[in-house]
């Protein structure tokens, strides 16, 4: 812990190999400033998981400067200065008039600054995705009309693509995560039972993804999916108000998260004897899933995992539609890189991926499983531990 600052969770030579890599990034494109407005990137190149991205904010990265600038809400940057790596001079919050304004906002007070600098007479990154704000409409527009010297590129997915290959710092945080997973994951099966309400379950859960494991408490509550019956023919739904009685199912879905770092897990749940289709449900897609890990290695591509997959379920006389996971990290899903067929993007070691076997046939039944792996230089480390097991209670 560094004096007049919170918990740190990486070192500064960390957040500076990250900025690094986005800086070498930068001049491969010939961009002299860039503009990271994903609150994920933010976390990534600064510490800051504070929730703050609710009115404009962003970081300006510049070639010669080694920190960024990070421009936010004045309220917010108490937090940010606690949180990130940054020198407070590097942190400057923006005026309260420009809240809750109809005609000025946050990014007008950026462009100010792009303009008493200079910094907004060369070539300029954006991520338009994370300019838009819809009482204020397209704010991109806004930096092309109020920035004319300015040569406006797209930066998108650059420093997701980067951040997909952790560092072993990273990794030994997910690996913390994974064992927040697999305590919430066991705390499910001990509290699951006939005339106990979901909410109540759901709490139990929630409370241990919060405490945490060995020690390392859940910093944020990355959102969990609840489908009880009758919902397990959906993927997304929350706990209710009903209770569970002899024969209901739990379709879960739930992730601990270390400073921002998530690891997914999905395990089914069924109160008393499970139906035959379930049960040849699981053993198909608990094969499938074994198969496509042993296909995990550096230069074979999500296609070819995803095939594993496919192959071992059509085997069995089943299909599953939607995509067999994605690359994860901070905030749980990265806009990168999908286990699907199709998808080209190679495997390199220290990837991490969320395989998501969550399989929703017709409206009224559905079964999930799931792992986070890492890509290692041979093959394949499964960061939860949770039995690949049908949890009949």
């Amino acid at each position: 812990m560094t004096s007049g600052k919170g918990f740190q969770a990486f070192p500064r030579t960390e957040y500076l190999r990250r900025l690094s890599s986005v800086k070498a990034e930068m001049r491969r494109r010939e961009i002299d400033v860039l503009f990271v407005t994903s609150p994920s990137n933010i976390t990534y190149l600064t510490g800051h998981t504070a929730y703050t991205a609710y009115v404009p904010q962003g970081l300006v990265v510049t070639l010669d400067a080694e920190e960024p600038t990070f421009f936010l809400r004045r309220m917010d940057t108490p937090a940010a200065t606690l949180q990130s790596f940054l020198n407070p001079n590097n942190v400057i919050g923006y005026s309260e008039d420009l809240v809750g304004n109809p005609d000025k906002d946050g990014y007008d007070r950026i462009i100010e600054y792009f303009h008493e600098t200079g910094l907004g007479n060369g070539t300029l990154g954006l991520e338009p995705a994370f300019l838009t704000l819809k009482q204020f409409g397209s704010a991109q527009d806004k930096f092309k009309e109020k920035l004319p010297k300015a040569r406006i590129v797209d930066f998108s997915k650059a420093i997701d693509r980067i951040r997909m290959v952790k560092s072993d710092l990273e990794l030994a945080l997910m690996r913390e995560a994974a064992a927040i997973s697999d305590a919430a994951m066991a705390r499910a099966a001990e509290v699951i039972r006939p005339g106990v309400r979901e909410a109540e379950a759901a709490a139990e859960i929630v409370a241990t993804l919060i405490r945490g494991a060995n020690g390392k408490p859940g910093t944020a509550l990355a959102p969990i999916c609840f489908c009880a019956s009758p919902y397990t023919g959906t993927a997304h739904v929350r706990w209710g108000e009903d209770e569970f009685r002899q024969g209901s199912q739990l379709n879960l879905e739930l992730g601990g998260v270390r400073w921002g770092y998530a690891v997914g897990l999905m395990r089914t749940f069924v109160i008393g004897r499970p139906s035959d289709r379930l049960r040849r449900m699981h053993e198909a897609e608990v094969a499938g899933l074994e198969d496509a890990l042993n296909a995990v290695r550096p230069g074979v591509t999500c296609s070819e995992v995803a095939s594993a997959f496919n192959r071992t379920m059509a085997k069995h006389g089943l299909k599953k539609e939607s995509r067999c996971g994605y690359a994860i990290g901070i905030d749980w899903t990265e806009p990168t890189a999908s286990l699907k067929e199709g998808d080209m993007t190679e495997l390199k070691p220290n990837m991490t991926f969320h395989m998501m076997l969550g399989n929703w046939v017709d409206e009224n039944f559905g079964y999930v499983i799931s792992e986070t792996f890492r890509v290692t230089d041979s093959g394949v480390e499964v960061l939860t531990k949770t039995p690949r097991k049908l949890f009949e209670l």
